[in-house]
């Protein structure tokens, strides 16, 4: 029964995200406030890390206050780290709003969701609390700036992180990696088929 009911869940989750999920970052709430950069050259950058290797651990600023480690979820949660190039573009700002009605999902397979910018903590903190409550931590990798994706080998030559998707077991190890065009918001389903390799 448990079953059956978490699979309609996810189907409408996926349907509404799918289908209604294009419309969130053209919402009245956005009008005049999103900065479209056109078409990008889809990935510019070199990954240094691999599926099987340890993740490096990192303190980030949140932008609901104090710091999240990945450590402090070592043996507790599987973490989706989910990087996105720029607030106030319009990919980025339909992708996050998106993971809100997948909550359910995450919790089903023990995960968090991490989302990461290079961005710094007030463009953060305006363009997110646009978005209306996010159920997930909102990370800076400002300054240094990019530091860990630069360690992951996801920062852009301009300074901004790829459209990437990072999947990291509760012992740490990166169990998926995702580099998406920049351009395209990554298929959730992809995110949930990798999680349940995790049960």
């Amino acid at each position: 029964m448990k079953r059956i009911l978490f699979a309609n869940v996810l189907i409408v989750a996926l349907s509404v995200f799918f289908v209604a999920g294009s419309v969130f970052g053209l919402s009245e709430v956005y009008k005049n406030n999103i900065y479209d950069p056109g078409m990008l050259k889809p990935t510019d950058s070199v990954l240094k890390v691999k599926v099987g290797d340890q993740s490096p651990d990192f303190s980030l600023p949140a932008v609901q206050g104090g710091n999240v480690t990945l450590s402090q979820f070592r043996g507790k949660k599987n973490v989706v780290l989910s990087f996105i190039p720029a607030a106030w573009t319009p990919v980025c700002s339909d992708q996050w709003p998106g993971y809100n009605i997948a909550k359910p999902i995450f919790d089903k397979y023990d995960a968090i969701l991490l989302g990461i910018s290079a961005d710094n903590i007030p463009t953060l903190f305006a363009w997110t609390n646009q978005m209306g409550e996010l159920w997930f931590p909102v990370l800076s990798d400002f300054w240094p700036h990019g530091a860990l994706a630069s360690k992951l080998g996801i920062l852009r030559s301009n300074g901004t992180t790829e459209r990437a998707t990072f999947i990291i077991d509760k012992q740490g190890i990166i169990r998926y990696i995702d580099v998406h065009d920049i351009n395209e918001r990554p298929p959730l389903e992809d995110i949930v088929k990798e999680l349940e390799k995790l049960k």
